[in-house]
């Protein structure tokens, strides 16, 4: 059964306050003086996107930027792997433009499980993906074509992703149509791999300091990965902010 977001943060909650822990009193100070893009607008432009996933991936990628990474970064991608592999899962916002640019299906690792994943590493050689928050680097031509490389700002749950190789890259077995038949979408070694079709112009756009976030209703990535739990916070900051306003 599938867990909201929002569900999973209160049932968190009260067995483990360290899940909205303020990580750092400079980072969340920090943090208070971004210039704010509101998660409400991303749910408009992705309407079948769950709206908690799109606003903890923006509010991590904030946390991020205050953080000294990628200031001026201007493109967040977020893939939900609580769905299944054969529905769209990856969204490409222009931050700047408030536009959405892509929607699509990804993959993920064969080290994560079947349609949808349920295990996630950080370690080589596990064939798994990785959770959280990612800023991209420079793109190459490799063994999967044109690729792109992540580099992984979560320590001990994705901060391997360059060692491991962890790209994104264009695929002939992303291809739901055919997959269907199997009830999965073909699998990569951990990497979020894209329909041919469409992998360079998703990776151009991304490309060079931009954002991703993969996210996945896991306990121990919640209540331990740091720029995570920061962008926790300023979701439960800004859902008390609301309900003040909203109780007068």
């Amino acid at each position: 059964m599938k867990i909201s977001l929002t569900a999973l943060l209160l049932a968190l909650l009260p067995c483990a306050p360290i899940a909205l822990a303020a990580p750092a009193p400079d980072l969340l100070a920090r943090t208070a003086t971004v210039p704010k893009l509101s998660a409400e607008t991303l749910a408009r432009l992705a309407p079948d996107a769950d709206p908690g996933v799109l606003a903890l991936g923006l509010a991590t990628m904030q946390c991020a930027q205050h953080h000294g990474v990628a200031e001026d970064a201007a493109r967040l991608a977020v893939i939900d792997y609580s769905r299944s592999s054969l529905e769209p899962r990856l969204w490409v916002f222009d931050l700047a433009q408030r536009r959405l640019l892509y929607r699509e299906v990804v993959a993920h690792g064969q080290g994560s499980g079947g349609d949808i994943p349920a295990h996630f590493s950080n370690r080589d050689g596990s064939h798994a993906s990785s959770l959280g928050l990612f800023v991209t680097r420079h793109t190459y031509q490799g063994k999967n074509g044109y690729s792109l490389r992540l580099d992984g700002l979560e320590p001990g749950f994705n901060d391997a992703a360059m060692s491991r190789a962890i790209v994104m890259h264009g695929a002939s077995y992303v291809d739901p149509a055919r997959d269907a038949a199997q009830g999965r979408l073909g699998r990569s070694w951990g990497c979020p791999a894209l329909r041919p079709a469409v992998a360079g112009g998703v990776i151009d756009v991304l490309k060079e300091g931009q954002f991703v976030f993969a996210y996945y209703p896991q306990r121990d990535w919640l209540l331990h990965a740091a720029l995570t739990r920061c962008g926790q916070a300023r979701v439960a900051r800004t859902d008390s902010r609301e309900r003040l306003i909203g109780s007068r």
